[in-house]
């Protein structure tokens, strides 16, 4: 397994584990407080993984500095870098809402949004050079795909107007149960 492989299975770790997390609480399972930080924690190893360690030729790993690495023309070098920036984003997000300085529905906005350009991205994302070109991209589509389902649930889950509490448990139980596919197709992700 080379280290591509690795770090989509190690994300598809977390994500499984934070949905999982996700779908207790969107069931109201009488879990511990600390589950509801399971996706900030979560995003924060992955996208710190992917910001670090994903890209072996580059800054911080090998000889490329931070300039020399967001003026390379590898164009995968550079999704990469913003996938890992993206994930943080969403963490700290997510982190300040679930600690109570979000409150308001459209603190959910940089969730829904940005797993919404994530997964669109996905479907751009290319490894041209890659020796299995079209069976990466079919992964990546269908990640793209099972992506904008979790972002569509989220956002009624958070905005549907005059929803039920019993209509945004279903939304919510959707959100989680991409977001744990999404892991799984992560985990089984092969080049």
């Amino acid at each position: 397994m080379d280290f591509s492989e690795f770090h989509h299975h190690v994300a598809g770790f977390f994500i499984v584990v934070f949905g999982l997390a996700e779908l207790g609480n969107a069931l109201r399972y009488p879990l511990p407080l600390w589950t509801r930080f399971m996706l900030p924690a979560a995003l924060t190893v992955i996208g710190l993984l992917v910001l670090f360690g994903n890209d072996h030729g580059a800054w911080p790993i090998r000889s490329l500095d931070v300039v020399d690495t967001l003026q390379s023309q590898d164009q995968e070098l550079i999704e990469h870098k913003l996938y890992g920036v993206l994930a943080l984003v969403i963490a700290l997000c997510e982190a300040l809402r679930r600690i109570g300085r979000g409150w308001h529905p459209l603190a959910a906005a940089p969730l829904v949004l940005l797993t919404l350009a994530g997964s669109l991205w996905l479907f751009v994302h290319s490894h041209s050079n890659h020796p299995a070109f079209a069976k990466i991209q079919l992964q990546h589509s269908l990640l793209g795909i099972i992506g904008i389902g979790a972002a569509l649930s989220k956002g009624l889950a958070s905005w549907l107007p005059g929803g039920s509490p019993h209509v945004t448990t279903r939304w919510e139980v959707a959100w989680a149960g991409c977001e744990i596919l999404f892991g799984v197709l992560l985990l089984i992700y092969s080049e």
